[in-house]
């Protein structure tokens, strides 16, 4: 994202407060009736939630540059302060990576609480404004980097970026996609076969092919094609953001209008509404049973009926 809190009011500005869930429930995904639970309020933009290997999450708060963490029992602390604008998080193994926007950079911190540059922009490899981040199986990692131009539909050249970082090699991140408008969340299919990147501007989810068949004609770049069009815009765009999958290969996507849902093959199943516009999911509690949702000021839970993906984190 761009600068953090500006790009927060810019998002605020496209959206306005939702009513609560009050739908039948969506078959294998929600039960009738059942509607997201404030868990705690008063924090300035909530972000980056991803589920802890004991059922705990972290998540940020962009607006004040902190990380929290909630253990397992529902205990919220300051995990990390002073961050430079912090929003979507990552754990490889025992560390917390952390896109941090206004300061154009990828951090990693342990629970002794060291704190390591691991990408930032220089001149050979300039970066806009990290924004989120996921793990591959190999210990690589993807980003969106929307880039710091205004946040404006209308604006046919506004292109951000999308890259990988192998777990070997180096850091140098390695171009993925330069074509969608706004690249935010981005997940990664529970069988690792695709990359799926939402646009904030538009209203297409793209899924990046992980593992090409081979052919005898030469391929260049990653494979790309739309998974799946958001039906329910706010303002005639997406406003999408954060992402999560379940175990089944379901898709959540974080969008100005709710929760949209759609299954592993991008059939739109129904959207689950939340009291503020929410920003980013992810699954945890001991089961995985639970969504936590960050929208805004508050942080929310939802029981499912499905499951989160049988992998760490996200």
């Amino acid at each position: 994202m761009r600068s953090a809190l500006p790009l927060a009011l810019a998002l605020a500005a496209f959206t306005l407060p939702l009513p609560a869930q009050t739908s039948a429930g969506i078959p294998g995904v929600v039960a009738a009736g059942v509607k997201p639970e404030l868990v705690q309020e008063k924090f300035v933009f909530t972000e980056g939630p991803v589920g802890t290997y004991d059922g705990g999450l972290f998540f940020s708060d962009v607006g004040s540059k902190t990380i929290y963490h909630m253990d397992p029992e529902g205990k919220i602390t300051i995990a990390r302060g002073n961050t430079l604008g912090a929003n979507g998080l990552a754990l490889n193994q025992s560390e917390l990576y952390a896109a941090e926007g206004s300061g154009k950079l990828i951090s990693r911190g342990n629970q002794n609480g060291r704190v390591a540059t691991v990408l930032e922009s220089t001149d050979a490899s300039p970066i806009g404004a990290p924004n989120d981040i996921i793990f591959d199986s190999r210990g690589g990692f993807y980003f969106t980097d929307p880039g710091s131009a205004p946040l404006d539909p209308k604006d046919a050249n506004r292109h951000g970026k999308v890259y990988y970082v192998a777990s070997s090699g180096g850091h140098e991140p390695l171009l993925v996609d330069d074509k969608i408008a706004f690249p935010n969340g981005l997940t990664i299919t529970p069988d690792g076969k695709f990359l799926l990147v939402d646009d904030t501007l538009g209203d297409t989810i793209w899924a990046f092919d992980l593992q090409p068949k081979k052919t005898k004609k030469p391929q260049t770049g990653v494979a790309k094609t739309a998974f799946a069009k958001i039906p329910e815009l706010t303002n005639g765009v997406s406003m999408a953001d954060g992402m999560a999958v379940d175990r089944d290969g379901r898709v959540y996507v974080t969008t100005g209008a709710g929760v949209q849902v759609f299954d592993r093959k991008g059939k739109f199943l129904g959207i689950i509404k939340v009291p503020r516009p929410p920003s980013n999911c992810a699954f945890s509690g001991p089961d995985k049973h639970t969504l936590y949702i960050t929208a805004r000021e508050g942080l929310y839970k939802l029981k499912t009926l499905s499951q989160g993906p049988d992998r760490a984190g996200k």
